[in-house]
């Protein structure tokens, strides 16, 4: 079992407050995704549990071990870095091999476990090649076979993905899913990309200012963002934040007591023929299925994302209302309210 137990972690340097008081349970081979922008903790967070930080106060536990003061190598993880980190005088097979020999396997065992790992990732032809002769893709799934060949207990993985072209990314976030899904290791991915995050994660843990403000399934992330921040940062177009009142009455809809802005996602928006809240089009962009319309009424931002047909046309006016059973209320604090 290697369950992972963050109990009150805080990380402070020099009187900035990193991390405050995380509390995070990650469940046996569950696919954790910390997702955030710059500055967020995320990665501070990871380090932590990957031993290469120390916590300032709080207790990590892997299997239900205390890790806290232990080196990463007594730790059985494995790591997968942004920068690939594959060594350029050995060749790949040297590459995989090298944690196991690091920790003394016996020959037969490394060879077997190298040639496994080669082949998840599908570069068992690559083997006797150098990094310099291998594509960003190529070295990228070297340096997961190398993490995977360890057969560790938790797998640890900072933006793995983000030097590669879109298409490359897509392709090995899908082999990734079904890859991590099939071997069964606890994982903790860490990305600011929402895309990743979504498609990737059994379990969301979105971060802010150095707090996990919501931890969830990605469909219950993405319908009920507990707080604006949530709903802004996930989603594209992000969601609509709709404080005027007048604007929810023409939409259709009544605030409850104590709520200040309407949450609503742009494809939640319902063309109508006449009534509902008429909103003139600012700047119309087409996006291959559908066409997002960017408006303003009463000085805020309201997004429509709909069908790419009929297409609207810029400074066309057209009438809304909202979807039955999709808004959101904030109150003012920006959470969410029951």
């Amino acid at each position: 079992m290697s369950a992972i137990s963050i109990k009150g972690v805080r990380k402070d340097f020099k009187g900035h407050q990193a991390l405050k008081s995380i509390d995070l349970e990650v469940k046996d081979q569950e696919f954790c995704v910390l997702l955030g922008p710059s500055g967020c903790g995320k990665t501070t967070l990871m380090r932590i549990v990957a031993g290469l930080e120390t916590e300032t106060s709080g207790d990590v536990l892997i299997g239900g071990k205390r890790m806290n003061g232990l080196p990463p190598r007594e730790r059985n993880i494995a790591m997968v870095f942004q920068n690939y980190a594959v060594f350029p005088h050995m060749t790949i097979d040297e590459n995989i091999g090298f944690g196991l020999r690091m920790k003394k396997v016996p020959e037969d065992k490394v060879r077997k476990q190298v040639r496994r790992a080669a082949e998840l990732m599908h570069i068992e032809h690559l083997m006797d090649r150098y990094a310099g002769q291998l594509s960003g893709g190529q070295r990228q799934r070297v340096a997961v076979a190398r993490a995977l060949a360890v057969e560790p207990d938790v797998l640890l993985m900072d933006e793995p993905l983000s030097n590669l072209d879109a298409l490359l990314r897509l392709e090995m976030r899908s082999e990734l899913k079904g890859l991590l899904r099939d071997i069964k290791t606890t994982t903790i991915y860490v990305t600011h990309d929402q895309t990743e995050a979504m498609s990737l994660g059994d379990r969301i843990a979105v971060m802010h200012g150095g707090e996990i403000v919501q931890y969830d399934a990605p469909p219950v992330v993405y319908v009920r963002p507990a707080t604006t921040f949530v709903g802004g940062f996930i989603g594209n177009p992000p969601m609509n934040f709709i404080t005027s009142v007048s604007t929810h009455a023409a939409l259709g809809l009544t605030a409850p007591a104590k709520a200040v802005s309407l949450g609503i996602r742009p494809e939640d928006l319902d063309l109508v023929e006449g009534g509902g809240l008429a909103i003139k089009a600012k700047v119309v962009e087409m996006l291959g299925a559908s066409q997002q319309v960017n408006s303003r009424v009463e000085g805020e931002l309201i997004r429509l994302s709909t069908n790419a047909t009929p297409t609207i046309a810029p400074d066309q006016t057209v009438q809304v209302i909202a979807k039955p059973g999709k808004s959101r209320w904030y109150d003012a604090a920006g959470h969410l309210m029951a």
